[in-house]
């Protein structure tokens, strides 16, 4: 019986920190976040990471600007898939989506699938949603 209601309490607690941080986006933003996460998703899977670069931040992209060489890495990899696996509001306002990807070497046709956490920040000054994490690594474990 006791570790029924420490269940049960522990549940409470859970869905309240949950609901909490939830709490912290307005439902204007959440359908903003979902919209745009939908779109950078469509960019990578059937797009160019260019066209990708455009829904970076910008204060990342200024103080980390990517290289020629770097793009053009990409453009020997095909992405195969795009899976949203979970997502996550963190306390200081970012929420984190953790996407599973396939992808293609183009050069060996070999596939592979690779782990990538995102991580947007709402700019209340251009009222939008950042992805803070960078471009996908899809070189992970080579």
């Amino acid at each position: 019986m006791r570790q029924w209601i420490r269940f049960l309490l522990l549940s409470g607690l859970l869905l309240v920190s949950a609901a909490s941080l939830a709490g912290d986006i307005s439902r204007k933003q959440r359908k903003q976040l979902e919209d745009i996460q939908t779109a950078y998703a469509s960019t990578i899977r059937w797009g160019s990471m260019e066209d990708a670069l455009a829904y970076l931040d910008p204060e990342q992209r200024k103080a980390d600007p990517l290289s020629e060489f770097e793009l053009r890495r990409y453009s020997q990899l095909r992405v195969s898939s795009y899976r949203e696996r979970s997502t996550a509001a963190l306390p200081n306002g970012i929420v984190e989506r953790r996407v599973e990807v396939g992808v293609i070497n183009i050069n060996t046709q070999a596939e592979r699938t690779v782990g990538v956490i995102e991580r947007w920040r709402w700019d209340p000054d251009t009222k939008r949603w950042w992805q803070t994490n960078g471009l996908p690594d899809l070189w992970q474990g080579q």
